[in-house]
């Protein structure tokens, strides 16, 4: 395991949901291309995604439903975000994903700071975002929190300080989270070189090596 992974996975007791919610409420969701479930029933709507979330989480007498780090998906093939004539398709997810109703709290996972936060609007994309930098051990990164409420941005401002477990969100609904079942897209990146606001969550076959380098697993961090 390399070193930065390691220091993720030596950080003990971290959240970034609902505290009050435990761990062995949560259950392992499968929407790869290679779930044979989707080739009879096709998620083409939020409502049919949510229908299908909530009816997981309920056979499974489950809370939260968890994954889809580097994990091949056909969910953004309606959305021209990540499907262009001019560029190779991008479906490959490089976050980790808690599918749970809206509303629900979202904790910061670390001691830091605001870096940056956008409404990033369009079909597919993540509506409003928060973006928190850490510095640890002089190790310094960042977090990202995708999917959340319009209120979530409203009352922020770049530097505010965070505490860890501090609520610092919502979880959106499917009218201004980019239009999918309500969820937290938690993913931990190295370098954000640029980005403001806003960095890819999901990537093309050909940019795997770099992005999976850039933004290891969030499971090192969370261990559900």
């Amino acid at each position: 395991m390399k070193s930065f992974e390691t220091f993720l996975q030596n950080i003990p007791n971290v959240k970034v949901l609902d505290d009050t919610i435990q761990y062995n409420d949560y259950i392992g969701i499968d929407l790869s291309i290679s779930n044979s479930a989707f080739t009879t029933f096709k998620i083409d709507t939020s409502k049919k995604f949510e229908n299908h979330i909530d009816a997981y989480l309920s056979k499974n007498n489950a809370k939260v439903a968890f994954g889809g780090y580097n994990e091949t998906r056909n969910l953004y093939q309606r959305s021209t975000i990540f499907n262009d004539e001019k560029s190779e398709e991008r479906n490959i997810h490089i976050g980790l994903d808690l599918w749970i109703k809206a509303g629900t709290p979202v904790l910061a996972a670390l001691d830091g700071k605001i870096h940056s936060f956008d409404y990033n609007t369009g079909l597919g994309d993540y509506g409003p975002t928060i973006i928190l930098e850490h510095s640890i051990e002089n190790v310094r990164f960042y977090s990202l929190y995708g999917h959340l409420s319009i209120e979530s941005i409203e009352d922020i401002e770049i530097g505010d300080t965070v505490k860890k477990g501090q609520q610092i969100a919502t979880l959106g609904e499917a009218n201004v989270n980019g239009d999918y079942a309500p969820h937290l897209h938690f993913q931990i990146i190295k370098n954000i070189e640029d980005w403001f606001g806003d960095y890819p969550g999901v990537c093309s076959q050909s940019d795997l090596e770099y992005y999976l380098e850039n933004c290891p697993n969030p499971n090192l961090l969370l261990k559900i």
